[in-house]
């Protein structure tokens, strides 16, 4: 079995930041792609920043320049450093995975990690 876990959500006021981290435990031969997604209350799951293991990224495009998704080469784990947050970014943050196990590759989503930003 493979989890992922996501840390470093929390409470922060309009205007400050959060990193959010994602780290992916069990059996498995590589992590290849992974992503971060968001889902407001309410409102459908959505791309908020993508990056391979070779580390090309692609980010939603209304994030560019506030939010940075990065990981060390091909290694666990991926982070989401968040900038200047305003209360629309308020979600539940998921990170994604494509694992290479069993000569297969399955894709996997965290439990979530709240973010909350405050006006």
């Amino acid at each position: 079995q493979v989890q992922l876990v996501e840390s470093g959500g929390g409470l922060v006021q309009a205007g400050g930041s959060l990193r959010l981290s994602c780290a992916a435990s069990g059996i498995f031969v590589r992590v290849n792609a992974m992503g971060w997604y968001r889902q407001a209350p309410g409102k459908q799951r959505d791309l908020v920043a993508t990056i391979t293991a070779t580390g090309i990224t692609n980010y939603e495009d209304s994030l560019k320049g506030r939010f940075t998704i990065s990981r060390d080469n091909a290694k666990n784990p991926v982070y989401l450093q968040m900038n200047s947050l305003n209360p629309e970014d308020t979600a539940v943050y998921y990170c994604n995975a494509d694992v290479s196990r069993l000569g297969l590759t399955f894709n996997y989503w965290g439990q979530g990690t709240q973010v909350t930003v405050s006006s």
